[in-house]
């Protein structure tokens, strides 16, 4: 992929150069003390500040364009990208922010009358900038936890101006992609989350590239029910249990919870074995089966997580989840963390600096490891370097 050295020799220098950059400031929001939404977390605004930043010291006049929420194509107050402006101001006090993209609903839709709109600079009056309909020279992509979606401000821009990876982006691709490729080994891949069918292709996937997958959170009980166990109230996806019952005989080296942290009829939290009775709920993997995870990942190179291993949320069914996380802190394998909750985890848990790489993007990790490519990043090989 093009990188911003490649932009800016294909420009003939940045100095004066009107830049737009698709950042992902999906930032987590809540109401603050005068009502007004406040920013939570704002690790991926400054994720994206190496490349605003390199961008402004070449003389660059940059433009931030992101989505928040799902407004549906309409403007809506609690989705405005004012609270990201306000945090920007102080990281980043030269750089423009438009409004939330998904305001339009041709960004979705992937319309061109939109892309079009943003190439040639219509888009309002962004903050911290005064408004202006002149064209773009050059466009930068730096949403890797976007780039999985065919979207206009992700594909559209590449078509036809002088189009560059942020540095977010290529060190996302380098990282994860090259987990597919030449991760040292042993490789193992930690994989939890509520369902199956939502991870069935990633699952499938890493089973033709890691020595060993763990498997927890809520995906394990439909493989512990095609295993012939009971799991009583606990979350299961009956339609899938013909596939993991072919994946476990497939002769691939699957680990399971061997016991689990469950809530009783009566509300009160056991420690169950792998069999649930009825009305029984598991929400946790057990300690028994916390050993057992931190064994396998004691012994990788290259370890990759996407996804809790229970509730981790309710302090009650947090402890499988951080003791992952731990494994992975005390480590000397490569460590990746493929975004989302296991991010807010490692995030939660105060060991996010012990991790070698903390993806900024969960759907997109999954979607680069299972596919091999985004459509985002195809958009930038695919883009005119004129």
């Amino acid at each position: 992929m093009p990188a911003l050295e490649d932009l800016e020799q294909r420009l003939g220098g940045l100095d004066g150069r009107r830049i737009l950059v698709r950042c992902d400031f999906n930032v987590p929001l809540r109401d603050g003390s005068d009502g007004r939404p406040e920013i939570t977390d704002d690790l991926r605004i400054r994720a994206a500040l190496p490349t605003l930043r390199w961008l402004i010291g070449r003389g660059a006049a940059v433009t931030a364009c992101s989505h928040l929420g799902r407004p549906g194509g309409t403007p809506e107050e609690r989705y405005s990208l004012a609270p990201v402006a306000q945090r920007l101001a102080e990281l980043a006090p030269r750089i423009s922010l438009a409004e939330n993209l998904r305001f339009h609903p041709g960004e979705t839709a992937n319309d061109p009358a939109f892309v079009d709109a943003l190439v040639g600079g219509d888009i309002g009056t962004p903050f911290g900038g005064a408004g202006s309909t002149a064209p773009f020279d050059g466009y930068v992509n730096d949403a890797f936890g976007a780039s999985h979606r065919a979207h206009a401000s992700i594909v559209g821009p590449p078509q036809s101006l002088p189009s560059a990876a942020g540095r977010l982006l290529h060190r996302e691709a380098e990282v994860l992609g090259g987990l597919r490729a030449d991760a040292k080994r042993p490789f193992v891949a930690v994989l939890g989350g509520a369902k199956v069918s939502d991870k069935l292709g990633v699952v499938e996937t890493m089973l033709s590239v890691v020595d060993t997958l763990v498997i927890g959170g809520g995906m394990c009980f439909t493989f512990l029910a095609a295993m012939g166990h009971r799991i009583g109230d606990s979350l299961c996806e009956p339609d899938f249990i013909e596939v993991c019952k072919r994946l476990l005989d497939g002769g691939a080296n699957i680990v399971l919870p061997s016991d689990i942290t469950a809530l009783d009829p009566g509300g009160t939290v056991r420690q169950m074995r792998r069999s649930l009775p009825d009305g029984f709920r598991g929400l946790d993997i057990g300690p028994g089966s916390a050993a057992e995870f931190d064994d396998v990942i004691a012994g990788a190179r290259t370890v990759f997580w996407n996804g809790p291993m229970g509730l981790f949320e309710d302090d009650r069914f947090a402890a499988g989840t951080r003791a992952v996380a731990q494994s992975m802190a005390d480590s000397r394998a490569f460590s990746v963390v493929g975004g989302g909750d296991s991010a807010a985890a490692v995030a939660q848990f105060g060991l996010a600096p012990y991790m070698d790489h903390i993806s900024t993007g969960g759907g997109a990790s999954l979607e680069l490891i299972e596919h091999g490519d985004l459509p985002g990043l195809a958009a930038l090989r695919d883009s005119p370097q004129r």
